[in-house]
């Protein structure tokens, strides 16, 4: 993608299901948990590079003994800090306790992070503190051991004031308005309720405290108070938890907004954000790989007897789609055929683009995340030559001259890697002007490949947010080529309304098709518009949430989508470019058609899942009326 933008967090947790001597004997290593959690967490780098953390629980340690460990770290390097930090532990064990560190019980007992269940937390943060105390897991710690409680997740809600309203109302007093607060807190609270529940029930039964600490342990219900938790939340999301004894769980929010995948069998069940990660790091076929429903949570209780229950009702399943065109890793199986899709599916209006002139376009892609959807779009261009050639030639009511024939078979397309993304370069300067001139550099490009005034140059990206690399770099290095025309295509639709369920997308003024819209408005005499949708936003403050509407919609209501990417390729066109330029964009049918399991397009239609997502974009159209560059909602 041109425009960076930070976007969704992801977690893994695994649960050994067998004692650790058994790994240890089969695998030659006590640490086969906490080597397979790198891996995990490492393999989905691209989902946190703001910080990292890592939690572990031991099971039946002794009073007295530590037997829950975490260990956060800052940075793009963090998953690489914190296992190192772990593998220094390691080492001093092996160096002051040679004997004793292939021990499974030993080092149990005497070392930290051998525990039997393992949460990694990988953090992309919106626009949250980038503090280490942001950085998950967090814990909320108790002497007793069933109502310690860890958690971590991929999650942003919407109604964090009405959280903490009624957080207030339990008598709590949460010290920050954040949506990591409220979740740990809310669950926290119905933990101690389950706790108290069982107590007064086994304490009635005559049972000492040491009895009915084990008794609350072994008959905890984990769906009843993930169910009790979550009955007000408003939001995407997957969190993972764990109680100190040892219960576990991953559940995920009832449209199926945020992903989560599993596996299981006699000796792990593992969970992630992504799929093909699982299959890299266990080796293990597509199909053993399952996804966790929307609105149901996967329990693994201490016994190790595993579940999957459903704590909210699933309402129609709204999958991020963006997590498909752009966030998730392309080495998914299906990921992969899906960003090929909408490569594809672009041909028809990239053709009439460029008025079917093959022999006189070079197609190519912005590095990197583009390649696969670009495959796609080669796919279907040579699809398009194959059939105009088989046509041209099988209709021809007279005989082909060699020349003829030379020239319809020479028909090739171009295709030609003309950006390079530089690495290594960084926009550290902080004068504007100078910047500028270093952002221009971010990209090289490969010269002797298009012709002079001749040739038009056809560049796909993922998708375009906010223009502004385009216009300040990308553009006017494709133009040193010298083109006749710039084609500049997005294999996502137009992005117009914010996000609230994790993408650092949040600010409607951060949106280059938002501006066309009311660029094209004040064009148009239609200004009017603007105060209309601001006063109906106004006035749905006070609005129960279910009622509201996305008044947003309206601002865009006059002008089709072509109109609206003309008035995109004007604004982002920089003063000095020769060539001319045209923005062409996927459609919702078609990314439909590329994405049919996740129809979450709640960016590009203003459809949003949940009742709180008309709230927050009402709010984030208020908010740019007003001039608040802020977000619209709570989250760290």
């Amino acid at each position: 993608m041109s425009d960076a933008i930070k976007h969704e967090c992801g977690i893994a947790l695994i649960r050994l299901l067998k004692p650790l001597s058994y790994y240890q004997e089969k695998y030659g290593t006590p640490y086969y948990g906490i080597n397979k959690l790198y891996l995990l967490m490492e393999k989905q780098h691209n989902r946190g590079q703001d910080g990292a953390g890592i939690a572990t629980i031991k099971f039946d340690v002794k009073p007295g003994n530590r037997y829950i460990s975490r260990y956060r770290a800052m940075g793009s390097s963090a998953v690489a800090d914190i296992f190192e930090y772990v593998q220094k532990k390691f080492v001093a064990v092996q160096k002051a306790y040679p004997q004793q560190s292939m021990d499974t019980q030993w080092l149990k007992d005497n070392v930290s992070f051998t525990g039997e269940v393992l949460l990694g937390h990988l953090r992309y943060g919106t626009h949250g503190k980038n503090s280490i105390e942001s950085c998950h897991p967090f814990l909320r710690q108790n002497n007793w051991m069933s109502r310690n409680l860890v958690v971590a997740g991929n999650f942003n809600m919407t109604n964090v004031d009405e959280l903490l309203q009624q957080l207030y109302e339990l008598g709590q007093h949460p010290k920050e308005q954040a949506d990591t607060v409220t979740v740990l807190e809310k669950i926290g609270h119905f933990l101690d309720d389950e706790n108290q529940e069982l107590f007064d029930h086994f304490k009635d039964k005559g049972l000492s405290n040491i009895e009915i600490s084990a008794q609350i342990a072994k008959n905890i219900d984990v769906a009843k108070i993930l169910t009790r938790s979550a009955k007000t939340w408003d939001g995407g999301y997957t969190i993972a938890g764990i109680f100190g004894h040892g219960d576990a769980f991953v559940m995920r929010d009832p449209a199926g907004i945020r992903p989560a995948f599993y596996y299981v069998d006699d000796e792990i069940l593992v969970v992630t954000s992504e799929r093909p990660v699982i299959q890299t790091a266990f080796n293990v076929p597509l199909g053993a790989v399952k996804e966790i429903k929307p609105g149901h949570a996967l329990i693994v209780k201490k016994d190790g007897s595993i579940t999957e229950e459903m704590f909210r009702q699933p309402v129609e399943q709204k999958s991020c789609s963006f997590e498909r065109i752009y966030f998730s890793r392309g080495s998914d199986a299906d990921i992969y055929k899906e960003r090929k899709s909408l490569g594809k599916l672009l041909c028809p209006q990239v053709l009439e683009s460029i008025n079917y002139d093959i022999k006189n376009t070079v197609f190519s892609f912005i590095p990197n995340t583009a390649e696969v959807s670009y495959y796609g779009m080669m796919e279907g261009v040579n699809t398009y030559v194959r059939d105009f050639q088989k046509h041209a030639l099988l209709n021809r009511s007279d005989k082909i001259s060699d020349a003829e024939l030379d020239d319809m078979l020479s028909i090739t397309p171009r295709f030609e890697k003309l950006n390079v993304k530089d690495a290594k370069l960084r926009t550290f300067i902080t004068q504007d002007a100078d910047r500028q001139d270093m952002v221009q550099h971010v990209y090289d490009t490969t010269y002797g490949v298009v012709r002079d005034d001749v040739d038009t140059i056809v560049a796909i990206d993922d998708s375009i947010v906010r223009g502004t690399t385009l216009k300040q770099s990308i553009l006017t290095i494709l133009d040193r080529l010298k083109p006749k025309k710039i084609v500049i295509v997005s294999s996502a639709p137009q992005i117009r309304y914010p996000d609230c369920y994790g993408i650092d997308m949040s600010r409607m003024g951060e949106f280059v098709a938002f501006e066309a819209a009311i660029s094209l408005l004040k064009q148009r005499g239609l200004a009017h518009i603007i105060d209309e949708v601001y006063q109906k936003c106004m006035a749905s403050v006070t609005t129960p949430k279910d009622e509201v509407e996305n008044y947003v919609k309206d601002i865009y209501e006059p002008f089709t989508d072509l109109e609206i990417s003309e008035e995109i390729a004007r604004i982002i066109r920089p003063h000095n470019l020769n060539a001319e330029l045209e923005v062409v964009y996927q459609t919702l049918d078609n990314l439909h058609i590329a994405c049919p399991n996740h129809k979450g397009d709640w960016y590009f239609s203003g459809d949003y899942p949940t009742p709180g997502g008309n709230k927050v974009v009402n709010r984030a159209y208020m908010n740019w009326m007003e001039g608040k560059n802020i977000r619209a909602y709570f989250s760290v």
